[in-house]
């Protein structure tokens, strides 16, 4: 068991969240319109958001960032997830998934060199899923061998749907050391990899259903040579391991984001319904608009319930697979059936693209499939069930 994580001082956190939480509606929320029409976060906005600190959250304050816990971290992409999902995705793989696998496998001088830069603002992505593989290792097809010359690695393969690779500065990439996979994912290593690597390449970004602003594109390597200090840990073998503890922390983000996201839908509602009229009076005077609203409020609530007992266990230390894996399931759900009342709120409007509701509904979709789609966490919670109920019989 880990050692438990204090984080931020309480009151000096509450403090940060509160000017946050004004940031996002003072700044963020009236620029979503720019967002949406140039598909990207401003520049000036990105600068406020570095210097504010926000893509060293996680990062160790003797490192130069702010040292969150969890609990503190997940609040924060709530907070932000209020906005445009763009303003999240940004740094979301530098707090997240990047810093957890520097943390959990790191060496100290990979942390050394990585952990001012991305706490100044580098941008991170993470090189796991290919055109022909996602949760399934053992077809992950980017190779790592050896180089001849005796002096690090080099690495060829392709990986897709990769968030941030257009803007990134550095990629955490597993590839395969191994051919097979004995003992079970024992052929997956990781490598920190800066983008400006010979050989490496980003394509152009996909075009997605919703989420403008945020980007995801294919990322070649071809030939690409790194130096042996770029095998995170300096050992073999664990890149999976790291991955999947890295995992844990971006189910984390995504069902804080979707909890903040469905908020910010709801609320949406509530203002819609009291100011369109029908029959006389506002639509928020009819029992089943309330019904919608109160399904909606309560699946929020449970959603934060989860996130909080979930982040606490990961500060206390405790093995957390199944508890991220069930939180990020209810809550990614719980934000589609929302944004989908949300829209039936909205009537016909909903269905216009000059209303929020519309987008509301394309931008949530890809909560319930990125991080492990449903169906592959609820595999993966049911199989953790029944291993533990083998073990007591």
């Amino acid at each position: 068991m880990s050692t438990a994580n204090p984080g931020m001082d309480n009151d000096v956190f509450d403090q940060f969240l509160e000017q946050l939480e004004r940031y996002v509606r003072e700044r963020l929320i009236p620029a979503e319109a720019e967002v949406i029409e140039s598909d990207k976060v401003p520049d000036d906005i990105l600068a406020e958001m570095k210097e504010m600190g926000l893509f060293g959250l996680t990062v160790p304050e003797d490192f130069g960032g702010a040292g969150l816990n969890i609990t503190q971290y997940a609040k924060v992409v709530q907070t932000m997830a209020y906005a445009a999902p763009a303003y999240r995705s940004i740094f979301s793989i530098n707090v997240g998934m990047f810093n957890s696998a520097i943390k959990n496998g790191g060496t100290d001088e990979q942390k050394a060199e990585w952990w001012p830069r991305i706490a100044e603002g580098a941008i991170a992505c993470f090189g796991l899923t290919e055109p022909g593989s996602g949760s399934d290792s053992a077809a992950m097809q980017t190779m790592a061998r050896p180089d001849p010359s005796g002096n690090g690695w080099i690495l060829n393969g392709t990986k897709r749907y990769i968030t941030n690779a257009p803007h990134a500065d550095v990629a955490l990439i597993m590839a395969r050391t191994e051919k097979e996979a004995l003992p079970k994912n024992a052929h997956v290593s990781a490598f920190i990899v800066p983008m400006n690597t010979p050989g490496m390449s980003v394509g152009s970004p996909d075009k997605k259903m919703g989420q403008a602003g945020s980007h995801i594109a294919d990322v070649m390597l071809d030939d690409v040579h790194v130096p042996g200090d770029a095998l995170l840990g300096g050992e073999t073998g664990q890149g999976f391991r790291f991955a999947m503890m890295s995992l844990d922390n971006g189910r984390i983000s995504v069902g804080a984001a979707s909890a903040g996201y469905a908020r910010r839908a709801l609320d949406s509602a509530i203002r819609y319904a009291n100011e369109r009229q029908a029959f006389g009076e506002p639509i928020a005077n009819f029992q089943l608009i309330q019904q919608m609203l109160a399904e909606s409020w309560t699946e929020i609530y449970a959603a934060e319930a989860m996130m909080a007992d979930v982040t606490a266990r990961v500060d206390r230390g405790e093995n957390t697979i199944r508890h991220a894996a069930a939180f990020k399931v209810f809550a990614s759900e719980m934000c589609g059936r929302v944004v989908d009342r949300v829209v039936q709120i909205y009537g016909g409007a909903g269905y216009l693209a000059e209303y929020d509701a519309e987008r509301f509904f394309r931008d949530a979709r890809i909560y319930r499939i990125y991080e492990g789609t449903t169906q592959i966490l609820q595999l993966q919670i049911a199989k953790h069930m029944l291993r533990e109920y083998a073990a007591s019989v």
